[in-house]
């Protein structure tokens, strides 16, 4: 279930309590006029079973309410209420399938800006792949990949162009290419550093790295799992299962390609920089393609879910 906190233009408080009575879903319904101080207005409360939450807010938002009042939307961990119970039984779908637009653009939006945080956490994570690439350590591998941040703005491009919001896609490629640019730039810079400390040499990135070769060495599997972990990480935050997303960050080989190609500019092996430059293309297009694929179904599927409810319902 959600809860729905909405301050409402006074003028507009039956419309918003005719739209939230006419969702199949809603309960617990609760009018306080004259509450709201800033902005001014009535205040309204909602729950709604998750299912039929994006059709409430598509109705809340064609009255302007997010415009001249406010709308708050809080997940419900648990509600003790036989009309709850009977509300998300006559909702259409089953929550765990449902699709929130509003919750899923929130979300990436905040994933996908360009931040100081957000290009720190890159080139740290960078920097980590290129110690492991180096030491040919699997294990340091793995952690600069769940520390990566870079699903974010991959969601972001996809919800984006879904959505058919261009700011957001562009806001994402942004994050994107500058993230990885500085990144690469960075730590190319910290090879080098390495290098005239006497922590790096050319010798540990050409001889045989049993654990790490695959990041320069891209194969059809490359795609295939890029493909599969963009599908799990769309599902992961459509059905607010965020625990997913770690799976999925160490499962692409995105930063460790990245870290390769800086270390391997670092010392003028241009067959690795290039390998990994296609690793990297590979991960980054499988997971777009995937996530692009992932949104457009369960659009195309709840629609139908919805339809044959209608149906029925008559």
């Amino acid at each position: 279930m959600l809860h729905l906190r909405m301050i409402t233009p006074p003028d507009r408080t039956e419309a918003v309590v005719a739209v939230v009575e006419r969702t199949v879903g809603t309960t617990h319904v609760v009018v306080l006029p004259g509450a709201a101080r800033d902005p001014q207005g009535d205040l309204v409360l909602c729950d709604v079973a998750r299912e039929a939450g994006d059709e409430l807010l598509h109705g809340l938002r064609e009255l302007g309410i997010h415009e001249d009042g406010s709308i708050a939307v809080e997940n419900i961990d648990i509600s003790l209420s036989t009309r709850a119970d009977a509300a998300e039984e006559e909702a259409p779908g089953e929550a765990a399938d449902a699709v929130l637009w509003e919750e899923l653009t929130e979300a990436t939006h905040e994933e996908s800006t360009l931040t100081i945080t957000y290009a720190a956490f890159m080139i740290l994570a960078t920097m980590i792949a290129a110690c492991g690439v180096v030491l040919d350590n699997a294990v340091l591998i793995v952690g600069a990949m769940a520390v990566g941040p870079e699903f974010g703005p991959l969601a972001g491009i996809c919800t984006g162009i879904v959505q058919r919001v261009p700011r957001a896609v562009g806001r994402s490629l942004l994050a994107l290419v500058v993230g990885f640019t500085s990144a690469i730039i960075a730590t190319t810079v910290f090879s080098l550093v390495m290098d005239a400390l006497g922590l790096f040499d050319e010798g540990m990135l050409e001889n045989p790295r049993p654990n790490t070769s695959f990041i320069w060495q891209p194969d059809p599997f490359s795609f295939v799992v890029a493909l599969l972990a963009g599908t799990a990480g769309v599902l992961s935050l459509t059905s607010a299962k965020s625990g997913a997303l770690v799976g999925v960050a160490i499962s692409v080989t995105t930063v460790p390609a990245a870290a390769n190609a800086a270390v391997a500019l670092s010392y003028g092996d241009f067959g690795q920089m290039w390998g990994s430059g296609v690793q990297l293309a590979l991960n980054l297009g499988g997971i777009v393609l995937a996530g692009l694929l992932t949104l457009y179904a369960q659009k195309l599927l709840w629609r139908t879910q919805r339809g044959r409810w209608v149906r029925q319902s008559r």
